[in-house]
């Protein structure tokens, strides 16, 4: 049976999932929850293998999502939880997360 790992969102990663699904929803109604399935699959991806996703910023890994332009920013924890900690669109500038760490 595979290992999955525990997935935390910290604040600013989940206010920015937030608002992503409410910006999409009110674009076209649905698309928000097709968004949060797809942060989901992300997340399923990222819980069966997290070593899979490459290392992008000291020990941040990342998930890019498939059929949305943004990316899932996360680390692997001492106790092999998994800490998302950005959630941010593609074409924004990285920095901005950096001082989360």
């Amino acid at each position: 049976m595979p290992v999955t790992h525990p997935v935390n969102f910290t604040p600013a990663a989940r206010y920015e999932l937030l608002d992503a699904q409410d910006w999409y929803e009110n674009e076209v109604e649905g698309l928000g929850q097709r968004f949060r399935a797809e942060v989901s699959t992300a997340v399923e991806r990222i819980q069966a293998n997290p070593h899979q996703f490459p290392l992008v910023y000291r020990n941040v890994r990342r998930a890019v999502l498939r059929r949305f332009p943004y990316l899932l920013m996360f680390l692997i924890e001492p106790d092999d939880s998994l800490t998302v900690v950005a959630c941010f669109h593609g074409s924004r500038n990285p920095v901005r997360w950096h001082g989360r760490l």
